[in-house]
C-alpha cells in the first residue's frame, strides 16, 4: 500500500508537497518539480517559505503553515510559488495537518491547483479577493 500511495502523489496531476514541522520541504512530487523547475532532489530539505514563496507573501504563508503545524487546516489559499527561472506560479492550496501513526503532528501538506494561466487571464478571483 505504502509504495501505492507514493507513486500515486509522485504522479498526480496536480502539486503536491509537504513540509516537515521545521518547515522544511519533505514532499514534492513530478508535478510540483515541472511547475517551479526545481527537482524533487533540489527541493527536499529547503525551507519551503523562504526559498519559494515571493516575498511579499512569506509571513501570511508562514502564518497558514505554522497554523496547519497546529491542527488548523486551511483550504482554498493563495500561493505565489517563485520559479527556477524566477517566474511565478500562482497556486490554489489546500494545507492539511499531517500526523503519524501515534496521531503527531508531523508536518503539512499542500494539495493544490496551478492557476496561473487563470489568474493572468482575470477569470479567476482568489477567497482573499471574496471577503
Amino acid at each position: 500500500m505504502a509504495s501505492e500511495l507514493r507513486r500515486l502523489i509522485d504522479t498526480a496531476n496536480a502539486p503536491i508537497f509537504g513540509i516537515d514541522i521545521n518547515g522544511c520541504v519533505n514532499e514534492w512530487n513530478q508535478k510540483t518539480a515541472e511547475i517551479t523547475g526545481y527537482l524533487q532532489e533540489e527541493a527536499l530539505g529547503k525551507h519551503l517559505v523562504s526559498e519559494f514563496i515571493v516575498p511579499e507573501l512569506r509571513e501570511s504563508v508562514r502564518e497558514v503553515m505554522t497554523n496547519a503545524l497546529k491542527g488548523d487546516e486551511k483550504s482554498n489559499y493563495e500561493l505565489e510559488f517563485k520559479t527556477k527561472t524566477n517566474e511565478v506560479r500562482y497556486l490554489l492550496v489546500n494545507a492539511t495537518t499531517r500526523k503519524d501513526a501515534k496521531n503527531n503532528i508531523i508536518g503539512v501538506v499542500g494539495v493544490a491547483q496551478d492557476v496561473t494561466e487563470s489568474t493572468k487571464n482575470g477569470s479567476i478571483r482568489f477567497v482573499d479577493e471574496l471577503a
